[in-house]
């Protein structure tokens, strides 16, 4: 009855269309999930980009950069769609969209999780100043339903993010790991020196300097295996 009530009183929106989601007690429209555009193979070896090339084995990022996690899987490509899609999660307070796709993350990415054997799920933290803003951080509240539905605990407090950094859009990948650089730090304690394997998490990758950043920190911090599981990634470029 009360989740009947809330159904009805709020009910739940599609995260493609915004619109309220038809068949109800569905998470997406069908019409709309046919608007995604699933990640599919030959993808890079190592962050799990489409590749340009087919006979390829990584994309030109991981080919010009040193990668210090290990691997890294990304349910969509980072196009229009999921783009208006991520805006409306990030600043728009539309936390519930997040049900679908980690239930989606799980349901195609299950078996590339598994295989990490991750001890703990770590969201990419945001500046506090930006956290008090927008009241939430999304890369938390994805952890939040992957721990649900996989059973791997999130360990939220352990990376921080201490230094606020200018926009990252207009910078070249070189200049957006430069901008990075110790802005993320391991919070001290004893709890995380028995993780041997993370998942990072985060909402989009693109270039990889966010997710390279937190890395670099973790490893820092002796934490031996790092991957990462994002929602959408960007082209091979």
């Amino acid at each position: 009855m009360k989740e009947w009530m809330i159904g009805l009183l709020f009910p739940r929106r599609c995260p493609v269309c915004d619109q309220i989601v038809i068949p109800k007690g569905e998470l997406i429209c069908p019409e709309c999930r046919k608007q995604l555009s699933y990640v599919s193979g030959p993808v890079c070896m190592r962050c799990g980009k489409e590749l340009l090339e087919p006979d390829g084995e990584y994309c030109m990022g991981c080919k010009k950069h040193r990668r210090t996690f290990e691997k890294g899987a990304a349910l969509l490509n980072y196009n229009e769609v999921s783009a208006h899609s991520m805006v409306q999660i990030k600043y728009k307070n539309k936390r519930e969209y997040l049900d679908f796709y980690s239930a989606e993350i799980v349901h195609r990415l299950g078996r590339q999780i598994a295989f990490m054997r991750a001890d703990a799920l770590i969201p990419v933290p945001v500046h506090p100043s930006r956290k008090r803003i927008r009241g939430y951080n999304q890369a938390e509240e994805l952890a939040k339903r992957l721990s649900n539905h996989t059973g791997i605990p999130v360990f939220a407090e352990l990376l921080v993010r201490s230094k606020k950094t200018m926009p990252q859009k207009e910078l070249t990948p070189a200049l957006r790991l430069k901008n990075l650089e110790q802005a993320f730090s391991v919070k001290e304690g004893a709890v995380w020196k028995e993780l041997e394997s993370v998942i990072l998490v985060d909402d989009i990758y693109t270039t990889g300097s966010t997710i390279e950043a937190c890395a670099r920190a973790l490893k820092r911090a002796g934490i031996g295996h790092i991957f990462f599981v994002s929602i959408c990634i960007g082209g091979d470029r």
